[in-house]
C-alpha cells in the first residue's frame, strides 16, 4: 500500500532520484538559455547539440591535460575544474561562432548551417579523442579520478538521502556556475540596455539598425554567448551522466531546444521547464533502480511490463506532445531565422 509517508522517505534512492533531476535539469537550463539568446538576436540555433559535444570534448581534454598538476599537488582539483569548465563554454563559444559567421557574413541557411556543425562536432570529437589515445581511435575519453569533489568535502559523511543529492548537485562544480549564470544571463537579457537591443534585433533588425544599433555586432556577441554557456552545458551533463565523454550528449541539445520553446523563450519558464522534461528523462535513466528500492511508491511507478522502454522513450514522446499543444501559442521573435542585410534598410 502506497502511504503519504512513503513518498517522503529520505532514503537514499529518494536522494538519487531528485539529485539526477537537478543535475539533467542544469545543462538543459544552460544550453536552452543559449539557445535563447541566440534567437532573440534572430538566430536559430540548432547547433547546440554540437556545441555541447565540443564543450564536453573540450572539457575533458583541458582535464586531462591538467591531470599531473593536480596530482602533484600544484593546483587544487577545484580550481582545476574551474578552469576546466570555463574552457568548455570558450570552446563552445569559438565553435558557435562557425554559426555567427554563416548566418551573418554568408547569408547562409540558418538550419542547414546549424545541422552541418552537428554532424561536424562528432567527427572533430573523434579526431581529438584519437589523439589523445596515442593514435589509437577511439570515440570516448574519460574524466581523471579527481573531475567531481566528493560529499566529505562538504561534511556529509553518512550514506543516504542528504549524500545522494549531494553527490548529484554541489559535488558537480558545474551546479555553482550554474547558480551564478542563470540569474545573470536572466538579468542582462531583461534589465539591461544590451538585451534591450538584443531583442530587437530579433523582433525588428532593420529597425533597430536605423536607430543606430550595430544588429550584426549584437549577433556575434549573442552566437558567443549562446556557445559559451551551451559549452558549459555539455560539460554539466558529462559530469552529471557518466565519467566517459562520448562524442555524443544523447539528443539532451534538441531537448534543449524542446525546452527552449516549451518555456516561449522566457528565462523563468525555461528553469521549470527544464525541471519537467529532466523529471521524465531521470524516470528513464533509473527505472532498474527504481524497481529494486524498497521505496514501494517508487517500486508501483515502474512496475508494469516493458517500464523501462516506456520511460526511456518519454522524454521524447513529452517534447513531441508539448510541441503539439503549445506550438500555436509560441511566441517566438518574430525576425529569427531572417538574415539581416544592412543594404535593405528601409
Amino acid at each position: 500500500m502506497i502511504t503519504l509517508a512513503s513518498l517522503f522517505t529520505p532514503d537514499m534512492i529518494w536522494g538519487t532520484f531528485i539529485g539526477l533531476v537537478i543535475a539533467f535539469a542544469i545543462p538543459m537550463t544552460l544550453v536552452a538559455f543559449g539557445g535563447m539568446y541566440s534567437e532573440h538576436s534572430g538566430i536559430v540555433n540548432i547547433a547546440l547539440e554540437g556545441i555541447m559535444v565540443i564543450g564536453s570534448m573540450v572539457a575533458v581534454a583541458v582535464a586531462r591535460s591538467l591531470n599531473d598538476v593536480v596530482k602533484n599537488g600544484s593546483l587544487p582539483s577545484w580550481a582545476a575544474m574551474i578552469v576546466v569548465i570555463l574552457a568548455a563554454g570558450i570552446g563552445g563559444s569559438l565553435f558557435g561562432l562557425l554559426l555567427s559567421f554563416a548566418s551573418n557574413a554568408l547569408k547562409a541557411d540558418q538550419t542547414i548551417a546549424g545541422t552541418a556543425l552537428n554532424i561536424m562536432a562528432p567527427a572533430i570529437f573523434l579526431i581529438v579523442s584519437t589523439a589523445m589515445n596515442n593514435g589509437i581511435e577511439t570515440d570516448w575519453m574519460s574524466w581523471p579520478s579527481w573531475y567531481k569533489l566528493s560529499p566529505d568535502v562538504f561534511g556529509v559523511t553518512e550514506r543516504g538521502f542528504i549524500r545522494s543529492l549531494t553527490t548529484y548537485t554541489i559535488c558537480n562544480e558545474t551546479t555553482f556556475f550554474a547558480i551564478v549564470l542563470i540569474p545573470l544571463f536572466a538579468f542582462i537579457l531583461y534589465k539591461t540596455r544590451y538585451g534591450l537591443r538584443l531583442r530587437s534585433c530579433g523582433e525588428n533588425p532593420e529597425a533597430s539598425a536605423s536607430l543606430g544599433i550595430n544588429v550584426l555586432g549584437l549577433r556575434y556577441s549573442s552566437g558567443l554567448i549562446s556557445g559559451f554557456l551551451a559549452g558549459i552545458g555539455g560539460c554539466a551533463f558529462t559530469l552529471a551522466n557518466t565519467s566517459d565523454v562520448y562524442g555524443d550528449v544523447a539528443g539532451l541539445g534538441f531537448l534543449s531546444i524542446a525546452v527552449m520553446i516549451f518555456g516561449n523563450w522566457n528565462a523563468v519558464k525555461i528553469i521549470f521547464a527544464a525541471l519537467f522534461f529532466s523529471f521524465f528523462k531521470t524516470l528513464g535513466n533509473m527505472t532498474n533502480i527504481l524497481a529494486n528500492s524498497e521505496n514501494s511508491f517508487l517500486q508501483a511507478l515502474v512496475s508494469f511490463p516493458m517500464a523501462s522502454v516506456v520511460f526511456a522513450m518519454l522524454p521524447y514522446v513529452v517534447t513531441l506532445l508539448v510541441l503539439i499543444f503549445t506550438s500555436k501559442k509560441s511566441q517566438a521573435p518574430n525576425a529569427e531565422g531572417k538574415p539581416f542585410d544592412v543594404s535593405r534598410r528601409s
